[in-house]
């Protein structure tokens, strides 16, 4: 039935969903020319707040859950898994008090309306992951970022998309070079779950009904430990969350 009413509902998802992105393009642009940082950013919370309740045209409920009253005066380091282009929108809007930034492709600042405008100025890392001096320059300028600004910064370690679900192991390398330059950066896991399963059959249909989750989970102090066991710390944490923890 999830792929039955896809059918139906996926053409008015993809409706709204690109017509919010060309919609906020122009808004963004005005934003950011003419009155700076700070206005872009709401365009851009506004924006992705659409994005995110776009998923009602799926049937999808939308849960996002934060216990923990995190500090606004220092930097964080979100750590999430990835399953679909769909979790990205909700950790913009429900976090926004944070000014989170993303380590996202290159090849995502070209095309995309609304994503590649935001994603060339709004302060995030645009990295090649053919030229690794480049990546790592350009993560080290964003914790450079952080630190003068207090911002925060996602990172979805798995370094692609889990399409199954299934939690692939975590890469230590732009938490490492992050905390480098951040040392008094918290690290705080997301646990997100069921994103997978809206494009389970492809991109057309989308899945309907599903039951989107995402939810922060407790705090982690790096305390000058070696960024391995903190790394290795966050993956465990959401794997309890996901219940898929290996077993010995």
């Amino acid at each position: 039935m999830n792929k039955f009413f896809g059918y139906i509902f996926s053409p008015i998802f993809y409706l709204f969903f690109f017509l919010t992105l060309i919609i906020f393009q122009p808004i963004q642009w005005v934003s950011y020319r003419l009155f700076g940082y700070k206005a872009h950013k709401t365009s851009v919370d506004i924006l992705n707040f659409f994005l995110t309740y776009c998923d009602l045209f799926l049937g999808s409920s939308i849960t996002f859950r934060n216990d923990h009253d995190l500090p606004l005066n220092r930097p964080i380091i979100f750590v999430a898994n990835h399953q679909s282009m769909y979790d990205i929108p909700a950790l913009i809007w429900f976090l926004r008090r944070y000014h989170v930034k993303f380590i996202s492709k290159i090849e995502l600042t070209k095309g995309i309306p609304s994503i590649s405008f935001n994603l060339k100025y709004g302060g995030g890392a645009n990295i090649d992951r053919k030229d690794s001096k480049q990546a790592i320059s350009e993560i080290i300028k964003l914790g450079r970022r952080m630190k003068e600004n207090t911002w925060s910064t996602m990172i979805f370690p798995e370094g692609t998309r889990a399409k199954d679900g299934k939690l692939k192991s975590f890469q230590v390398g732009g938490i490492a070079t992050l905390l480098k330059v951040v040392p008094n950066a918290l690290i705080v896991p997301v646990a997100i779950e069921n994103s997978w399963k809206l494009v389970q059959y492809g991109s057309f249909p989308l899945s309907f009904g599903e039951r989107l989750r995402w939810t922060v989970l407790n705090p982690i102090e790096p305390d000058r430990r070696n960024p391995e066991i903190v790394t290795l710390e966050a993956e465990n944490a959401i794997r309890t969350k996901l219940n898929q923890v290996i077993q010995a």
